[in-house]
């Protein structure tokens, strides 16, 4: 969205004017010593998987980072925490009639690990500021995820930090170019809040702790 592609522009310079990539806007920037590709995906599985095809074959990047906000899962995260995702797994996707993993689309791995020199690198980071910076298990799928639901997924996947509806599709197709993958996600809500948690912060705020965390990593990898 917007509000995620944000603080990368407000922080970069930019090299030439912004290109479309299909529904998809990319803009080259220089930030800091890095040079990045900017992807600007649009909402849901399939935009996230077509805009990173056609990134991945415009520029040919040592890696790809997934940046933004998603849903908060475990009832141990917060609101303003910054999750580092492990490993991916879809989360409504489920062939477990034919003997399928719930996560797995058929043929496809069980799940897409984390990078792991980039994961090395994202835990050698000073902590932040505000939040907690978490690490574990990420998902993605084409439903939201809510207070009706939330049950049958935290049962499927106890271990999952957060929900959103990119970060697997994205790390499918890096796996499919042999690109290491990262996601980074600020959380700007819970799908299943308890009575004393907060349950929302502004998309922009957390997008903008997601985004310090991707630079200061790439500094860092």
């Amino acid at each position: 969205m917007d509000e995620e592609e944000a603080p990368f522009l407000d922080r970069g310079t930019a090299l030439a004017e912004p290109v479309r990539l299909g529904h998809a806007r990319a803009t080259a920037l220089r930030c800091g010593a890095q040079t990045i590709l900017l992807v600007r995906t649009g909402i849901g599985l399939a935009n996230a998987a077509s805009a990173a095809a056609a990134a991945l074959l415009l520029a040919r990047p040592r890696a790809v980072v997934s940046a933004g906000s998603a849903g908060g899962l475990h009832a141990e995260v917060e609101v303003g925490d910054v999750v580092v995702g492990t490993d991916y797994a879809y989360t409504d996707a489920d062939a477990t009639a034919f003997g399928y993993v719930r996560g797995q689309v058929p043929g496809m791995p069980a799940s897409y690990p984390g990078d792991e020199d980039l994961l090395a690198a994202a835990r050698a980071l000073p902590a932040q500021e505000e939040g907690v910076r978490r690490f574990g298990p990420m998902l993605a799928g084409g439903s939201f995820v809510t207070a009706a639901n939330i049950a049958d997924t935290r049962q499927a996947f106890p271990r999952a930090l957060s929900t959103d509806m990119e970060t697997t599709a994205i790390a499918q197709v890096a796996a499919g170019y042999g690109v290491p993958f990262l996601s980074v996600r600020g959380i700007s809500d819970l799908c299943g809040p308890a009575a004393d948690q907060d349950f929302h912060l502004a998309v922009e705020i957390v997008a903008e702790r997601s985004a310090r965390t991707v630079l200061a990593l790439l500094d860092a990898a």
